[in-house]
């Protein structure tokens, strides 16, 4: 059985975000790729993420919490709103959907964190990434994760 894994084909692991997914530039989701998704998967949650904010922000910067995404789903598209498909919840610039990086003082290295779950999650639109957490425990059968670089 493969292993769940998460990759880009506008960026490679570790590389340098395209600037069109910048919070300031278009502000558009890079289109990512999904495999090796575990049989036992209900759905999956996906964050994005900013270690690199804490110094900053003075805590990592969620930019992006989507959860009840359909397991049959391998690819979702540059500019995706889920619609039907998926929940968003809010990133910490206070809005629902994608926020793209936005460092204020040096490159930053985004994390997007991809969860198979055995379970589908009941939060609503106001959800935090920690709710999301705490939903999720206990029923995470696989992750992945994939990382990109972006500078002011």
């Amino acid at each position: 059985m493969a292993d769940l894994t998460l990759s880009s084909p506008a960026f490679d692991d570790g590389s340098e975000i395209p600037r069109q997914h910048g919070y300031r530039e278009q502000n558009v989701n890079p289109p990512l790729e999904i495999s090796g998704i575990p049989d036992a998967t209900e759905s999956l949650a996906l964050i994005v993420d900013d270690p690199d904010a804490r110094e900053p922000a003075g805590k990592v910067w969620d930019h992006w919490i989507v959860w009840n995404i359909d397991p049959e789903t391998t690819e979702i598209p540059e500019g995706w709103t889920p619609g039907d498909d998926a929940v968003e919840g809010r990133n910490d610039y206070g809005e629902t959907g994608y926020g793209g990086p936005n460092p204020p003082d040096r490159e930053h290295t985004y994390r997007f964190l991809l969860y198979a779950l055995d379970a589908t999650l009941d939060l609503g639109t106001n959800a935090s990434k920690d709710d999301l957490y705490d939903a999720a425990e206990g029923h995470v059968v696989g992750k992945a994760r994939f990382e990109g670089t972006y500078a002011p």
